[in-house]
């Protein structure tokens, strides 16, 4: 066997059905069956697998394969060629789940699938209860011997503490955490992994890692789009709850915790739930200083003009949810405590941008006098995690000549560069994964409260705050108060049209 082939064997799913509910969904369509057929075509799934769908919408098998398979390529539609199903119902109804198990009980003898069952939940939140219940209503929550029954939830993962400790209850009543894979596709991104590749892969940034040599730290996920559609949702939700509590603190997880024993999942999930753990808890007081909000307002250009957050399509004319969040945190360990971590999302600003960024301390003196140094920035490590993928060394240089001048430099390294390989889409990752088994990348049960437990003060004083709240021109950098927010130290963010 030559290795390309032992690699694809290593990392190939085992025989198994996909089902999902909300098959007729967005997320569907758009995300999930693009990630079945890349599996297909790059022969990670076998011939036992099977797809199943489960909706309210009426369809038949041929019609939900038809829309799973229209437009694939036609090597994904050989492999997957009579193993897709449709089951039309209500998640409430009994019925539904008797079917269900009729269906998968023909696939198992025609298939070969093995009683192996993934159960994925790409429905609306209010829809997760009902299923789960009903999956443990006709036993498809108990696999059979020498099978697998994995459930994978979509966020979000409750509202609060109080409704993620709720959801908890419903989920560990029927699955046990081995069998529960939350998922939360910024994790799937080949660049978020490679925050941990950079880390414990390379020992020359092990010595600088830490509160010695780090001044602060900023993690940035920054959209260019607002809410669209999505109004509705948003009003729910805001910006704190949709990338704040799950994307951004993941992110920062990744990139602060202890190395951990081992890349098992159990290992590195220990590492990220202690960092989180001793992440400082604001006080009341201190949320009016270390927490900023701000919502879009019209803005732009005469050519390019842009509706603000309240005149979206499903949103309140006078919401007062936030569309921007920055924050300031405090981890209370050996490694970082005294280092300040600044984090800020938002919708509508000049640039889609994701990354983190580590600035370090300046020299302790400087021999080179000041009328030398020509625009001479700190040194900064930057993890551009999308878009243009890569790494970035931020560093004093000499500028060619015969005067003994210095100004930043960069050094620069790029994924579409440096690799030929294709990286795979978040989901198909994640996808494969959970076929697998690998809970490596994805968030166990006490992970997503600790993340609830450090926003929900913020979220909650935000709530009781009748001031009005702050804004911000669409296409600009956010409120004023997130510069004064960092400013305050003499910091300033990381911004670029």
């Amino acid at each position: 066997m030559d290795h390309a082939s032992q690699l694809i064997q290593e990392r190939s799913a085992p025989p198994a059905t996909l089902v999902i509910f909300g098959a007729s969904g967005d997320l569907t369509r758009r995300k999930l069956l693009p990630a079945v057929e890349s599996l297909a075509r790059h022969e990670r799934l076998p011939d036992q697998f099977a797809l199943v769908g489960v909706a309210r919408t009426s369809m038949t098998d041929e019609q939900f394969a038809e829309s799973a398979l229209g437009e694939r390529t036609l090597a994904s539609k050989r492999q997957l060629q009579g193993g897709v199903r449709y089951v039309a119902g209500g998640y409430d109804d009994p019925e539904t789940y008797k079917r269900l198990v009729e269906t998968l009980d023909e696939l198992d003898a025609q298939r070969g699938t093995s009683g192996n069952r993934l159960f994925y939940l790409a429905t609306p939140a209010g829809a997760f209860e009902p299923v789960i219940n009903g999956l443990a209503g006709v036993g498809l929550n108990q696999p059979r011997e020498g099978s697998f029954s994995r459930l994978v939830i979509e966020k979000p993962y409750g509202r609060d503490l109080v409704t993620a400790r709720e959801l908890d209850g419903v989920v560990h009543s029927a699955f046990d955490e081995h069998q529960v894979f939350r998922i939360d596709h910024y994790l799937g991104k080949d660049t978020v992994q490679n925050v941990l590749a950079l880390r414990f892969a390379n020992s020359i940034f092990q010595p600088i890692w830490d509160r010695s040599w780090v001044d602060h730290v900023q993690i940035t996920v920054a959209e260019t789009l607002g809410v669209g559609s999505r109004g509705g949702f948003y009003e729910e939700a805001g910006a704190m709850r949709d990338i704040v509590q799950n994307h951004v603190l993941q992110v920062l997880a990744l990139a602060l915790m202890e190395p951990p024993a081992s890349f098992e999942a159990e290992g590195l999930r220990n590492e990220k739930v202690k960092l989180l753990q001793a992440i400082r808890l604001p006080t009341d007081r201190d949320i009016a200083e270390a927490a900023v909000r701000g919502q879009y307002t019209r803005g732009g250009t005469r050519e390019e003009l842009m509706a603000g957050y309240r005149e979206e399509t499903g949103v309140d004319p006078l919401s007062r949810t936030e569309t921007y969040a920055a924050m300031r945190l405090n981890v209370d360990n050996w490694r970082w405590a005294g280092v300040p971590f600044y984090v800020r999302t938002g919708k509508r600003l000049p640039a889609r941008l994701t990354e983190v960024a580590l600035q370090f301390q300046r020299p302790p003196h400087l021999p080179i006098p000041t009328d030398q140094l020509t625009g001479l920035d700190a040194d900064a490590l930057i993890l551009r995690i999308q878009p243009n993928e890569g790494i970035s060394l931020r560093f004093g240089a000499k500028v060619p000549g015969h005067s003994f001048r210095v100004r930043t430099a960069t050094m620069e390294f790029s994924y579409d560069q440096t690799f030929v390989e294709e990286s795979p889409e978040a989901y198909e990752r994640l996808l494969l994964d959970s076929l697998i088994g690998d809970a490596s990348l994805f968030i166990r049960s006490d992970e997503v409260q600790q993340c609830w437990r450090i926003v929900d003060p913020i979220i909650e004083n935000w709530g009781k705050d009748n001031s009005p709240i702050p804004t911000y021109e669409a296409a600009s950098w956010g409120p004023t108060d997130a510069d004064r927010l960092i400013g305050r130290h003499g910091r300033k963010w990381r911004n670029s049209a």
